[in-house]
């Protein structure tokens, strides 16, 4: 895939919604480091860390109100967001994107292990191999972010987050990545992204100059 595509698109994301700059940063370095414990070729990886950096890509398609409401989503609300997988999909074909990691992952990155996801209910080994690692990178990230209803980050946050993904091996979470990824946890292989790229930290901002991590 195009670098300059993938930037143009990240710039159409963070338009839409500020704070992705952070978190699109960290699930990249997640994902690769996740790809790398699982013996994943170069080309691949770098095709997968294009897909993470976009996996919300769909969100462009969303009203800002639904997407920046401050309260609860109405269940109506709530069915929109979840078009955004199909949405983000759509958008990269009528871009020309033809590699299927990046295509999986963006289309797939919300279902689950036990086939309660969306937007296709897939399960198990149905569901594409970057998506069923990238859902665990996707709830890490999330549980051990900034939220106006939570605003604790650090240590405590990780290891009840590396808990809650333990909790749903089987069920929401595919069991060799949770595995693998709770495996980086312990061993120390994710502080410095915990660290640097937090969201008290000062993390760099995408730029048209600044390199994404590609994994090769």
């Amino acid at each position: 895939m195009d670098p300059q595509l993938v930037e143009r698109l990240l710039r159409g994301i963070e338009e839409k919604d500020l704070s992705t700059a952070a978190h699109t940063w960290r699930v990249v370095l997640y994902t690769r480091a996740l790809a790398e414990e699982f013996g994943i070729d170069d080309k691949t990886m770098r095709l997968l860390t294009h897909a993470a950096a976009l996996h919300d890509v769909g969100k462009i398609d969303i009203p800002s109100s639904i997407l920046q409401k401050p309260g609860s989503l109405t269940d109506d609300e709530f069915d929109v967001i979840k078009q955004h997988p199909v949405t983000g999909f759509a958008r990269l074909v009528s871009l020309d994107v033809t590699e299927e990691p990046i295509l999986n992952l963006v289309k797939h990155h919300h279902e689950r292990w036990d086939g309660l996801g969306y937007p296709f209910v897939l399960a198990g080994e149905d569901i594409p191999m970057g998506a069923r690692f990238f859902a665990v990178i996707d709830t890490f990230d999330a549980l051990t972010s900034i939220r106006p209803y939570r605003r604790e980050i650090g240590d405590a946050a990780a290891l009840r987050a590396i808990e809650e993904l333990v909790a749903g091996s089987g069920t929401r979470y595919w069991p060799e990545a949770v595995e693998a990824f709770a495996g980086l946890h312990r061993t120390g292989r994710l502080d410095w992204i915990l660290r640097y790229f937090n969201d008290a930290s000062a993390t760099p901002a995408w730029c048209p100059n600044k390199a994404m991590p590609s994994g090769g």
